[in-house]
């Protein structure tokens, strides 16, 4: 399928409800609301592309974008490549479902993710977080530092409160992450989150303001006897 039969296809499956929910969530326009669901048959059709990936992303059309990270084919992209995605993911749901879950799918994963999370800036540093999340929840422990992750816990204890508001949510799930699919660094993890309580959030809405917790959340996971869940897929 070219790049304009795509997006042909994708706009005719917009719906306004799912517009409208991708735009309150931080999606800006152009976006058609298409259900991650109905993009199925389409990537069933044409597997993995990145030359088509690359242009669907480049459209900065949100719908496009995603079906771009459904399709593309992680082991042909560079850091170079990585850090343009990442530059034009202009809000979480492209920034921690698009790009750092595509990433997640190499070999350069770790070394690209430790770069962003240095960097200070909040969408970076969310998918940089996120993408050890989506590693640890699908790789085997034992192609982890375990010596790494440990100081990355003292990092979030230390840090998480005052780091920048998308990358709080990201190093939150790190220690549920950790906790609950890192068998070797299990207890370290519930102790780390135990020390860091509640996070005050703000979601960027009039009075959205939460908190999020990850030892509360560690805890329903453990009762579901859920400690060293791994999935089979990434992606979808």
């Amino acid at each position: 399928m070219s790049a304009d039969a795509v997006m042909q296809e994708l706009e005719a499956l917009g719906k306004e409800r799912m517009k409208k929910m991708y735009v309150s969530n931080g999606a800006q326009e152009p976006v058609f609301g298409v259900a991650t669901g109905e993009m199925k048959p389409m990537s069933k059709k044409i597997k993995r592309n990145q030359p088509l990936a690359e242009e669907l992303y480049a459209t900065g059309n949100y719908d496009a974008m995603y079906f771009a990270g459904v399709i593309a084919d992680p082991k042909a992209m560079t850091p170079a490549d990585f850090d343009r995605w990442i530059d034009a993911a202009y809000f979480y749901m492209l920034s921690d479902f698009v790009v750092a879950v595509t990433l997640a799918e190499t070999e350069i994963a770790q070394r690209v993710a430790d770069t962003w999370i240095a960097s200070g800036e909040e969408l970076r540093m969310s998918a940089g977080w996120s993408c050890y999340c989506w590693l640890l929840g699908s790789r085997k422990d034992a192609e982890f530092d375990p010596d790494k992750l440990a100081g990355m816990l003292e990092t979030v204890r230390r840090t998480i409160h005052d780091a920048p508001e998308r990358a709080k949510f990201a190093m939150n799930n790190f220690l549920y992450t950790v906790a609950t699919s890192y068998v070797p660094l299990h207890e370290q993890a519930v102790a780390a989150a135990q020390a860091v309580g509640p996070v005050a959030v703000n979601k960027d809405k009039p009075k959205s303001k939460q908190t999020i917790h990850a030892y509360e959340n560690i805890q329903k996971a453990l009762e579901k006897g859920q400690p060293g869940f791994k999935r089979k897929y990434v992606r979808c």
